[in-house]
């Protein structure tokens, strides 16, 4: 945590439809009205997307002149393509890019990942040879494992060649288990791993859609959670009204823990995430 206390960021991915372009100016207005200390833009699956994420971080940028962090990711990519992407960043006056492996595509079955890069690290430290101090790297963490990870202690070993590599900070996949993210930042602290490490958080505002969320990317959901949303089914404000709570609650455990920022995983809505905001009582 820094001396002004947590930093506080909105993740948006690139609109998918003319509906969804059109509606996103709106919600990066009233997302920026709080003043995040950034922005963060999602690359497609398998990096099908990512001129939808240039034109997305710049139009963020623009309209906000809040600073925009880009994702890149190794999956399909080439050092050229990488090289050519950063250059493209940098003229447009980006600092901050999150740096993943991105998802792999479904023939791979996990067992590569197609392109020059293989590993985050790998794309944490091409950054660093080519560019320097240039941007600020953020990277993925994942308390409670990454689902392909053979072991923990695998999945933390990939984690700390990424810390190693030259990552400023990391953001952590979202979570419901406040315990999970504690005894992460204490294994990053007995490998003295120093760089801080953000919650990510996720919003509960329809069950089917965080179900599917959780089982791609190996979020827990406790079942006392699953359990609530079931009763509720489709009655979306009690949803949205019990979500809310329930990661406010979240949110208040990790900000009094020690937290360094909360990344919330906005999915394009403003009013979930600013719900939170406003039971929190952030500025």
């Amino acid at each position: 945590m820094s001396a002004a206390g947590p930093s506080y960021s909105f993740e948006l991915f690139p609109p998918r439809t003319p509906e969804g372009a059109a509606k996103l100016p709106a919600v990066v207005a009233k997302l920026a009205s709080v003043k995040p200390s950034f922005f963060s833009v999602t690359y497609g699956a398998g990096g099908s997307d990512q001129d939808g994420t240039y034109e997305t971080v710049c139009r963020v940028v623009t309209d906000t002149g809040i600073e925009a962090a880009p994702h890149l990711t190794c999956v399909g990519s080439t050092r050229a393509k990488v090289a050519e992407l950063l250059g493209r960043y940098k003229a447009a006056g980006v600092k901050r890019i999150v740096a993943l492996r991105g998802d792999l595509p479904a023939t791979s079955h996990g067992t590569e990942a197609p392109g020059e890069f293989g590993y985050a690290n790998e794309l944490v430290e091409f950054i660093r040879v080519t560019h320097g101090r240039d941007f600020q790297i953020e990277v993925a963490a994942y308390p409670e494992m990454h689902p392909q990870a053979a072991s923990p202690e695998a999945d933390f070993a990939a984690f700390k060649r990424k810390a190693e590599a030259g990552a400023d900070t990391a953001i952590t996949q979202y979570f419901f288990n406040a315990d999970a993210y504690f005894d992460f930042q204490n294994r990053c602290a007995r490998a003295n791993l120093k760089i801080p490490i953000v919650a990510g958080i996720m919003p509960i505002t329809n069950h089917a859609q965080l179900t599917r969320f959780s089982a791609a990317c190996g979020a827990e959901i406790p079942r006392w959670i699953r359990l609530r949303l079931e009763l509720l089914k489709d009655d979306k404000a009690a949803i949205l009204d019990f979500g809310t709570e329930v990661v406010t609650r979240l949110c208040e455990t990790l900000i009094k823990g020690g937290a360094p920022g909360i990344h919330f995983y906005t999915l394009n809505q403003s009013e979930p995430t600013l719900r939170l905001w406003r039971n929190l009582g952030l500025s």
